[in-house]
């Protein structure tokens, strides 16, 4: 069907990490193949892993990924808030693209219901230019004790009109109590604004779960859109949350044992605020890389060929955690053993000699030691530096396209031996030895003829290399079959008011 310009529908979950991402982008993907114009939204979400649109703001990276399974560019009002946590306790609060404010959780709490017409304005922008606007929930509609004030699930469906498809993730356990659960804590209101729901994650015998649907539709009396087939290649898209980071997935890649044959080796920190993670995403599509996340309490390895230094919202905490963990012992030992070492915008700043917060924009105020790799000397001051680039890197010689995202001004004599020249600026450093580098700008890992000019560096001598932007259009390509194989699109469409 076809439906009438200015709908939407909202998929919220009866849990985390139940897949909504995932649907909404796969879903965009089969809607914008049938010739419809589709938007993403997401009210609010958190995450430190953001994109930066054209308007030179920011939003969650799963909000960019569903744009770009519509086919177009991410834009701030997909994503009206994003909180970007600093501390357990505290966030940095984005609307609209733009950094708003800093809160710890309880003052947080009060301050959302202002920010709710915010919201309705981006999502008013969005549904006039669109057939239908996806909206993803954030957590579950479920933890009640949270629903006043609540912009993100039933607070924001009630105050946008917006219907509801239930999804609940299968592969954890417990599906039908989750599915009975969430409806029977939900109130009247609430419980009319259902259309329905989606299983997410399903393996093995679906026959097996025949009986179960009809014990789901007589307590609750909804309607199963869908029981969806678990979907392998989810791994290949970009992550949004730095929970994907402790899964094992498939970076250890077997070999021969030789020299000759083995992966090039890559072993990134996990550093407790790590953010903009999907850096590592292209060099994970290569065949021939092997990605270490390497957690608290192990060292860094010794057989590394690279060891990257990535984002972090809080630099100077994650420096100190750094040097808790004792890997600036293990970095000084692997550049002594001429092993090559990459910071990105924190880790970056990180490699330098020093390190000062005189504000406290992200954390407690203060300075520190830098690493002592790079000649240079940062300070976290200044406005926010939010924008999309292109540039040259300059030990390639290649393009790259990526983004900036990142508080603080760098300084020192290692800027004379800059990283990438960028529209009339120079931007980052090389030490002397031409192995220990750092540089503000994420994504260029994604441009294909850096990417594999730098790993051939690595590789000495040997060529190669995959297409990481063609390879992620094929994944969501499969999705969306995916999702028209499994899943009654025609009903989804049909319950979108």
């Amino acid at each position: 069907m076809t439906p009438v310009p200015g709908l939407s529908l909202m998929l919220q979950g009866t849990g985390s990490d139940v897949g909504k991402s995932l649907l909404v982008a796969g879903l965009a993907r089969a809607l914008t193949r049938r010739g419809l114009t589709v938007r993403p939204f997401k009210p609010q979400n958190m995450s430190n892993n953001a994109a930066v649109t054209a308007e030179g703001g920011e939003i969650g990276r799963a909000q960019a990924l569903q744009a770009r399974a519509c086919g177009v560019p991410p834009s701030v009002h997909m994503n009206p808030i994003l909180l970007k946590p600093q501390s357990d306790m505290g966030s940095q609060i984005v609307v609209q693209g733009k950094v708003f404010g800093q809160a710890k959780a309880r003052d947080y709490y009060t301050l959302k219901p202002t920010l709710l017409p915010k919201i309705l304005e981006s999502f008013a922008l969005l549904r006039a230019e669109a057939d239908i606007v996806l909206v993803e929930g954030a957590g579950s509609p479920a933890e009640v004790n949270l629903r006043a004030g609540d912009i993100a699930n039933m607070g924001f469906a009630e105050a946008a009109d917006v219907p509801v498809v239930l999804v609940a993730d299968i592969d954890r356990g417990g599906v039908i109590a989750s599915l009975i659960g969430t409806h029977a804590l939900l109130t009247d209101g609430e419980r009319g604004r259902l259309v329905g729901y989606i299983v997410n994650k399903f393996r093995g015998d679906k026959s097996l779960f025949t009986s179960a649907l009809d014990i789901i539709a007589d307590r609750t009396g909804m309607d199963c859109h869908g029981v969806l087939p678990w979907f392998g290649d989810a791994h290949l898209l970009p992550a949004e949350d730095a929970v994907a980071l402790d899964t094992p997935s498939a970076d250890r890649r077997a070999g021969d044992g030789s020299e000759a044959t083995r992966p090039i080796r890559i072993a990134v920190p996990r550093l407790p605020r790590i953010a903009n993670f999907d850096d590592l995403d292209p060099l994970r599509a290569e065949p021939d890389v092997e990605i270490t996340i390497v957690p608290a309490g192990k060292p860094l390895p010794l057989d590394a060929d690279l060891i990257l230094l990535p984002g972090s919202k809080t630099t100077i905490g994650d420096l100190t955690a750094f040097r808790n963990e004792g890997w600036d012992i293990d970095l000084h030992a692997h550049i002594r053993r001429g092993g090559w070492v990459l910071g990105l915008c924190a880790g970056y700043q990180m490699l330098g000699k020093r390190l000062s917060d005189p504000k406290g924009i992200e954390g407690p105020a203060g300075d520190t030691a830098g690493l002592g790799w790079l000649d240079i000397e940062t300070e976290i001051a200044g406005d926010k530096a939010l924008r999309e680039v292109t540039a040259r890197e300059l030990t390639t010689g290649k393009s790259v396209s990526g983004y900036e995202m990142h508080m603080g001004v760098t300084a020192g004599p290692g800027l004379a031996s800059p990283m990438a020249y960028i529209a009339g600026r120079m931007d980052g450093a090389v030490d002397a030895t031409g192995r220990v580098m750092g540089c503000y700008l994420h994504g260029l890992f994604a441009a294909d003829g850096f990417r594999h000019a730098f790993l051939n560096r690595l590789r000495e001598g040997r060529t190669g290399g995959s297409t990481y932007d063609a390879s992620v259009e094929r994944v969501l390509d499969r999705l969306a079959d995916h999702m028209e194989d499994h899943l009654d699109i025609d009903a989804l469409l049909a319950a979108a008011r």
